[in-house]
């Protein structure tokens, strides 16, 4: 080709086959990139917070290669099909909440899990995924903005499962799923008026929430954030070490293996969600700026399927996938910071675990399947 050298043009076929190989399996991917950066910052942080046990990493491993499994399965399904199957899969999360609140294993004093023979299995990270897809699928019929009817059917559709959650109790799963359908109704368009009117709700909605839903244990974090110093050796000792650990990273951290508040057992939780301090106290001020530049790429890749998606489904699912996980990222900092209450909610697939994974990149599956279908139809 004229103006093209032939090792150029080589590369640029090769490129494009790539490119090509990537969308025939729904792949996108910037995401992709993001998402294996972020993995791989998390195994190394997570080597150091266990105590350099191999065992451990490789059981993270192994949970990975099934989370990006169901990622890319779920890549494969198509937008319409999502829809389709929305109102069933929230139906499916409802009666097994049921299940877990008859049935439910019980396990740190929480019941939360249903034991499925070989497995164990949390519902609640199920519906993560259901309620935002069922609310998308309901305001997607309706006329945009939604009108107060819709916003009311939405609303009880959201308390249902919420309440369930928090009944077991799960509070930081419960503010997960209340960010979930909130970002949905927010994205469809909701007037200032109502916006305004469920601000000022809030105080004796909270009221409420700390005479008559909440557990001692909970009212007892809500205390310490407020007053962290009333009780440094009980209640207030995990935020007291975790902001200990992060400032004590200073600006470059003490190097990879080299952080003392995790390795001298200071610091509890280290592995799942009190990590962000061993990774803050080991690389720094600089260390925490590229983790959070790395999540602050994703939600951005997230916002762009979001406002590149060809219909109202796609759009508010997409949004409320990718603001829901910024929560995730905002939540879990903030509390290991001192800046929320304690919630129990991990550093997303950085932080050791499993339910909570698969259905963390089950969303960036869907994410894949919004983008790759789109470009399917527009080509």
């Amino acid at each position: 080709m004229p103006g093209f050298s032939k090792s150029e043009f080589t590369d640029t076929t090769r490129i494009h086959a790539g490119r090509r190989v990537l969308h025939r399996f729904h792949v996108d991917l910037p995401l992709l990139l993001g998402l294996i950066v972020l993995v791989a910052v998390g195994l190394l942080v997570l080597y150091s917070a266990s105590e350099q046990d191999a065992g451990l990493v490789s059981k993270q491993l192994i949970r990975l290669g099934i989370a990006f499994t169901v990622m890319f399965a779920v890549a494969q399904i198509s937008p319409d099909t999502l829809r389709y199957w929305s109102p069933w899969l929230f139906g499916v999360g409802l009666i097994m909440l049921i299940a877990v609140l008859v049935l439910g294993e019980v396990g740190k004093g929480a019941q939360r899990w249903l034991n499925l023979g070989f497995f164990t299995f949390q519902p609640s990270e199920l519906m993560k995924l259901a309620l935002p897809m069922l609310l998308a699928w309901y305001l997607s019929e309706a006329i945009l903005p939604p009108k107060f009817k819709h916003i009311m059917v939405a609303v009880v559709m959201m308390l249902i499962p919420i309440y369930m959650v928090a009944k077991q109790p799960d509070l930081g799963t419960s503010l997960l799923l209340a960010s979930s359908g909130i970002f949905v109704l927010f994205l469809a368009g909701l007037r200032w008026l109502y916006i305004i009117i469920s601000m000022l709700m809030l105080i004796p909605t909270s009221l409420l929430l700390w005479f008559y839903g909440m557990h001692d244990y909970q009212r007892s974090r809500v205390l310490t954030f407020i007053n962290p110093d009333s009780d440094l050796r009980g209640s207030g000792y995990h935020i007291n070490q975790s902001s200990i650990a992060i400032g004590s990273g200073g600006t470059y951290g003490k190097g990879w293996l080299n952080g003392t508040q995790s390795h001298l057992d200071f610091l509890p939780e280290r592995k799942t969600d009190f990590i962000f301090p061993v990774f803050s106290e080991e690389f720094g001020l600089i260390g925490a700026i590229i983790l959070l530049t790395i999540y602050a790429a994703i939600v951005a890749r997230g916002l762009v399927i979001a406002a590149q998606a060809q219909d109202t489904f796609t759009r508010l699912l997409a949004g409320s996938i990718t603001l829901t996980f910024f929560i995730y990222v905002f939540i879990n900092i903030g509390m290991v910071s001192g800046l929320l209450p304690v919630v129990g909610i991990p550093l997303p697939l950085v932080s050791y675990g499993g339910t909570s994974m698969v259905t963390l990149l089950a969303g960036f599956g869907i994410l894949m399947s919004i983008q790759t279908h789109r470009k399917l139809i527009a080509s």
